[in-house]
């Protein structure tokens, strides 16, 4: 692959044994079992997310039925079965935690009737039963393009239902896994909105895999076209030798042009820049887009809400927020 210019940056996580929120949070999850794709998927922003007080739950176990050639998470066609237990307990331990903002993942489990989204469904009733206030963000598989999965958990009391589409039409033959498509991932985001009218839909982008920008301003009509309402665009990076190569590394003046691009076609926000990632951040972006609607409660909710990044945010004249380390 390419090497890194100079101005991409990745803050290496803290030591293992220093006393931060990033060991805590990495503690408490060994002693509840519970994986994360900030660990399993090897994502570079772990040390800010998690001194931040935030990490993604990956529920379902680590390891994936499909072999998508972007990602680093294990795959077995026969992984291990889920822990039924699963849903009350990490509902349980989210809870405790004290945020306002969560963000739930999995792998794809192709080997379950429903590809999962019911133990989904489960895990965000629990949750809002612990704490009805918190918002809970899902990031799913497209279930195989299975409507009765999609409604399930559509209708399950979540607040953002978020699938990534990952990469423009014409590459995702080499992207993703075979059992993935561009058309199915379009389908699944807006049946989760036909379903349930009211539900924020999101998705994902990686750049620097051989787009051009044409493509992903078709990519990002054709999510409009399909009802998303948030976006977030980043820099794919290679997570081993074995995965594909990075064919080159956008610059944060295009991030931004295409964030405008983004905004203009009506998406309610567009998280554009090297370093985004679907969930990072994901509280303060979803947090910003409530103030833009509640300007006269702007200065509470920026004060007040929980999500882990809290004590570095500042609300700005604009009504956007900037959290700083």
């Amino acid at each position: 692959g390419r090497a890194r210019p100079s101005w991409f940056h990745v803050p290496a996580p803290p030591p293992p044994n220093s006393n931060t929120k990033y060991s805590h949070l990495k503690q408490g999850l060994r002693d509840l079992k519970l994986n994360t794709v900030c660990e399993e998927a090897q994502c570079p922003n772990i040390g800010e997310c998690w001194n931040g007080g935030t990490g993604t739950i990956m529920l379902l176990g680590d390891t994936c039925t499909r072999a998508c050639r972007f990602c680093a998470v294990k795959t077995s066609s026969t992984p291990a079965p889920a822990d039924a237990e699963e849903p009350f307990n990490t509902a349980k331990a989210i809870a405790d935690w004290g945020l306002d903002y969560v963000v739930l993942t999995s792998v794809n489990r192709d080997d379950m009737p429903d590809g999962g989204a019911e133990h989904f469904a489960q895990t965000v009733q629990y949750i809002k039963v612990w704490k009805p206030t918190m918002l809970v963000e899902c990031l799913v598989s497209d279930f195989a393009g299975m409507e009765a999965s999609v409604a399930t958990l559509a209708l399950s009391g979540l607040d953002v239902y978020a699938h990534n589409i990952e990469t423009v039409e014409r590459l995702q033959p080499y992207v993703r896994d075979k059992r993935a498509n561009y058309e199915q991932s379009l389908l699944v985001l807006a049946h989760a909105k036909k379903v349930k009218p009211d539900l924020v839909t999101k998705t994902s982008v990686m750049l620097g895999l051989g787009e051009t920008k044409d493509e992903v301003v078709q990519t990002m009509k054709d999510l409009r076209e399909a009802g998303v309402d948030v976006l977030t665009l980043g820099q794919y990076l290679r997570p081993s030798p074995a995965h594909l190569a990075v064919e080159e590394y956008v610059t944060p003046e295009a991030f931004d042009e295409l964030r405008v691009i983004g905004e203009e076609l009506g998406f309610r926000y567009v998280a554009a820049g090297p370093m985004v990632r679907s969930s990072y951040k994901a509280g303060e972006f979803f947090l910003e887009h409530m103030i833009k609607q509640d300007r006269a409660g702007a200065q509470q909710l920026a004060t007040d809400f929980k999500t882990g990044h809290e004590h570095n945010r500042k609300l700005n004249d604009d009504q956007t927020l900037s959290t700083t380390h």
